[in-house]
């Protein structure tokens, strides 16, 4: 229980003030979820806790009601809508058997204009109220904004999954049909486990989107031997959804330092971008040129381009645009995966129509 003179904001004053503010304080009591004042109600009064608790609340929503402050004893509340001469913004409630000091308005404003001291706690009181208050809002947003990031990795994941988990299920069906012969069983079960592999480099590669740099060591690769065998694994699943891959390319046969599985996911999550632009059918084409310091591969398509509200977020975690599944994550890993390889990658549209990503990767190094 707390003596008027010894509250937070009184403690300061004279014994004339106290002495003033005593001819004035009224004491009420309230039991446990009683209201000492509702939100929208007038601001007749500010109050100190005398004895007990007073939860402070607002309404999120219509069916939620959220506590952001809980006041104490010798503690003030109520006095925004006072000094401000509004409806109350919060509704405060008697979470404990509660006996509270009530300081009319008008004669509360009369204190505070007579008594410098006063005013300067009361000041001091507001500033740390609304630094706590700010406080309090960063991370309620910092944890929705957390929650929400989850979920939208959540989905992300079930988007790239969704592409080889396809593949397996239609493979299995054929490998199980009596009549496969057993050439086609084999192709069937090499295909799944080359989809489960798949599956396998997608997880690591988003642990390790959410990482720094695995540091995973890379070793010297032929280009052109290495784009030959991808496009070699790019062909079946291109032809299966009627989407043509232009010409033959050739890469340069330049030895580069990669990390071939990180490289590879590159190149699919490129290329099903590049589909998913692509519904019914169309092209996509690889390009390749090299200076004196690295090498740079375009993949383009016959879809309708980059959308100009994505131009400057593409690359972005999360950011999507004109899809029903995912969120945006792919280009955010092959960024990354460019990245800690030295390169860069950007994307752009090609003006005769269609959309080009492309990355460019170091030479070595004497």
């Amino acid at each position: 229980m707390i003596a008027l003179e010894s509250a937070e904001l009184f403690c300061l004053l004279q014994p004339e003030e106290i002495a003033a503010l005593r001819q004035v304080v009224d004491e009420r009591t309230f039991q446990v979820g009683q209201e000492v004042f509702r939100e929208g109600e007038p601001g007749d009064g500010a109050y100190v806790v005398k004895a007990g608790r007073v939860d402070i609340s607002g309404q999120v929503n219509p069916d939620t009601r959220k506590v952001f402050s809980s006041i104490g004893p010798g503690e003030l509340f109520g006095e925004m809508a006072v000094l401000e001469q509004l409806p109350r913004s919060a509704c405060a409630t008697a979470a404990q058997p509660t006996t509270v000091y009530f300081l009319p308005r008008a004669e509360m404003v009369s204190l505070i204009e007579r008594s410098p001291v006063l005013a300067a706690a009361l000041l001091r009181l507001i500033s740390r109220r609304l630094r706590e208050f700010n406080q309090h809002y960063l991370h309620e947003v910092v944890q929705a904004e957390r929650l929400a990031a989850v979920g939208r990795f959540a989905r992300s994941i079930v988007h790239d999954l969704k592409n080889p988990l396809n593949i397996i299920s239609l493979t299995a069906d054929m490998f199980c049909k009596p009549e496969a012969p057993a050439d086609l069983r084999a192709a069937a079960q090499g295909r799944i486990q080359k989809q489960v592999g798949r599956i396998n480099d997608l997880i690591t590669d988003i642990l390790q989107f959410s990482q720094a740099d695995p540091g995973t060591a890379r070793v010297p690769v032929s280009y052109a031997e290495f784009i030959a065998s991808l496009t070699v694994e790019l062909a079946p699943e291109l032809e299966a959804i009627s989407v043509r891959l232009a010409g033959a390319p050739t890469a340069p046969a330049t030895i580069l330092n990669l990390d071939v599985k990180r490289l590879r996911r590159v190149f699919h999550n490129l290329v099903l971008n590049a589909t998913e632009a692509m519904p019914s059918s169309g092209t996509i084409t690889l390009r390749f040129r090299q200076d004196a310091r690295e090498v740079v591969t375009e993949i383009a398509d016959t879809g309708p381009g980059i959308a100009p509200e994505m131009a400057e977020k593409l690359f972005q975690p999360f950011a999507t645009h004109g899809k029903n599944h995912g969120s945006g994550l792919g280009l955010s890993i092959c960024k990354k995966i460019v990245e800690d390889h030295g390169g860069r990658i950007w994307g752009r549209n090609d003006p005769a129509g269609g959309a080009v990503f492309a990355f460019a990767l170091p030479l070595p190094t004497a």
